[in-house]
């Protein structure tokens, strides 16, 4: 190797990456004992953000863009490096390229069913998988919370943990709602929103943001949904005499075209038929006893929590669901939802009013502010600010302001100044 060739070599001119793996979030820079030289050209493209580290410390931050890496535009870097007048020789630093597009189509789903008490099938176990995506937020974070020294962190080092969180939000907001298991597909997407905003804090923590989150299907298990297609197919069904009854017309039209031979539709037509006669015969014979009305229909309440539509509820399971005075219900005959207060029905079985606290006195605040020494001193009101000083050339500012001004350009103070001789 020629000389010029060995120089070469020692020293990196162009510092950028290019991803081919499509799911990598953060990659340090390749520069195996190898220093940057004064003015090296650092490419960021769209998507990415650099990050420079200088002996453990985050240094330097740049987004999409070229940059000729000089004192100029590494301030900070220089700062620690101590060249406060430049410099024109190599330097080291880690480089950190994030990858800030977004990363979509991440699996989630329940590895073990979920328990749930339904009102339609009592206990019942659900299982529910979905999508989600990702991005960096704030790479600096990401960078002290997950990847420290890793060279290369690519999604799959935190979708365990994301999934863990996704589950165990989706279990308690499900377990709230009380939604029905049938009317669960209604609310796919408001109950996605839900999970997604309910752990965005904590994600946030880590330097990233969960841009989506997406529910695919909520199922149960396979005796559920027999119970469900066997309510499906007598709804379908209606009528069971007229179905019977249709039943034994088919079978008399199959065994006229097969005299002489058996016919089991027949024999289920016939016996449904005979059935039917033999019970009517009965109720004929029967005399009359006259029977009790049934009891009124009970009155069907629905009420309105964490902007969902509960019920129907009685009255006794209304008090159940935290029923207060400002709750809105709504049962067939009102025009519209009302107050629980408003409805009069529901006077007995709401809780007593509970009286505010007494009042207490209002403690006279200070309301300013002066800037003295070097320091921020108050509040004080305007009274006490004599005794702090106060001239014409002060710096004040009012209880709730940021911006500091002279007190002789504040119209309010200037009789207090005039008193001084200001």
């Amino acid at each position: 190797m020629s000389l010029f060739g060995k120089l070469r070599g020692e020293f990196i001119d162009i510092i950028e990456w290019l991803d081919p793996s499509n799911d990598t979030l953060a990659y340090r820079f390749e520069r195996f004992q190898n220093e940057i030289k004064n003015g090296a050209k650092l490419t960021v493209r769209p998507g990415q953000t650099a990050v420079f580290v200088n002996e453990g410390q985050i240094a330097d931050v740049f987004g999409p863009g070229m940059y000729s890496l000089t004192t100029q535009n590494l301030p900070i870097l220089s700062t620690l490096q101590g060249w406060p007048y430049g410099f024109n020789s190599p330097f080291k630093a880690e480089v950190y390229f994030f990858n800030t597009k977004q990363f979509t189509n991440l699996k989630w789903g329940t590895s073990n069913p979920i328990m749930l008490r339904d009102a339609d099938f009592g206990v019942v176990r659900v299982r529910a998988y979905g999508n989600y995506s990702i991005r960096i937020v704030d790479p600096a974070a990401l960078l002290q919370e997950l990847v420290s020294t890793d060279g290369l962190f690519q999604v799959d080092r935190v979708q365990d943990h994301l999934r863990n969180l996704i589950v165990t939000a989706f279990a308690s907001w499900l377990g709230r709602s009380q939604i029905p298991i049938i009317d669960l597909a209604a609310h796919y997407r408001e109950l996605g929103e839900q999970v997604r905003s309910g752990i965005q804090a904590e994600i946030q923590n880590l330097g990233i943001e969960l841009s989506g989150l997406l529910i695919e299907n909520v199922s149960v298990p396979e005796t559920v949904e027999q119970a469900l297609d066997k309510r499906a197919s007598m709804g379908v069904l209606g009528n069971m005499q007229q179905y019977a009854q249709y039943q034994a017309a088919n079978a008399v039209e199959q065994s006229a075209q097969n005299p002489g031979g058996g016919n089991s539709a027949l024999d289920f037509g016939v016996g449904m038929a005979m059935g039917q006669q033999l019970a009517n015969s009965f109720g004929q014979q029967t005399p009359h006893t006259p029977q009790t009305p049934p009891p009124p229909p009970t009155a069907q309440w629905y009420m309105a929590k964490n902007n969902q539509q509960l019920g129907p509820f009685d009255l006794n399971q209304l008090s159940q669901q935290g029923l207060t005075a400002d709750t809105l219900v709504w049962r067939a005959g009102l025009a519209e939802w009302q107050p629980a207060v408003q409805v009069a029905e529901l006077a007995s079985i709401l809780p007593p009013p509970v009286a505010p606290p007494i009042p207490q006195p209002q403690v006279a605040r200070g309301e300013w502010y002066i800037f003295r020494n070097g320091e921020s001193l108050g509040p004080f009101n305007i009274n006490q600010l004599p005794e702090q000083g106060l001239s014409s050339r002060t710096n004040v500012r009012r209880e709730g302001e940021t911006e500091w001004v002279r007190a002789r350009d504040v119209a309010e103070l200037a009789p207090l100044l005039a008193t001084l001789g200001e």
